[in-house]
């Protein structure tokens, strides 16, 4: 009976997820099939939860608010790979593929971006995505993932200590 209840013991459990919660503004372009294009501001604010940020591909899913300003607000759900450095709030890439719902229009069409991270939640998203029958947009922001500054942040610790990290290399 002892034996059976030193061996079934586990070493070290874990159940960590992975977060995001990012804020960035910057252009969208919106080009119609006739050509017409239309240049304007977004503010692009995404939430959502991932596996393991110990993984060296993490996927998750992500909820997107991107208003664009003066014309309409896209709603949109969409799945995240991100790279081990770009969850733990280092270098790193992160691919978002999904859907969005055109509040104003009632329309529904496929977006994706392609999102750059650098350390201290730094991030750049590229976004593009088809308008039903009648054409597609694209933009670019710049903005912070508080997430990554915070809780997940693996560097910088000579400037800004991270005192409970989510992921701590020195415990595998």
């Amino acid at each position: 009976m002892c034996a059976a209840v030193v061996v079934g013991q586990p070493a070290v459990a874990r159940a960590d997820v992975s977060s995001w919660l990012y804020t960035g503004m910057g252009p969208v372009g919106v080009w119609d099939r006739d050509g017409h294009e239309e240049t304007l501001l977004t503010l692009q604010v995404d939430t959502g939860l991932g596996t393991d940020p110990s993984g060296g591909v993490i996927f998750g899913g992500l909820a997107r608010l991107q208003p664009q300003f003066e014309r309409t607000t896209d709603l949109s759900l969409l799945v995240r790979s991100a790279t081990h450095g770009y969850v733990n709030g280092d270098w790193g890439l992160a691919l978002d593929l999904g859907a969005y719902h055109r509040l104003t229009k009632r329309e529904i069409g496929p977006t994706g971006s392609l999102a750059l991270g650098a350390p201290w939640g730094i991030t750049f998203s590229a976004t593009g995505g088809m308008e039903p029958d009648r054409g597609f947009f694209v933009s670019a922001t710049l903005g912070l993932d508080f997430a990554r500054l915070t809780v997940y942040r693996t560097t910088g610790y000579s400037w800004w200590r991270n005192t409970f990290p989510a992921y701590r290399p020195e415990e595998e």
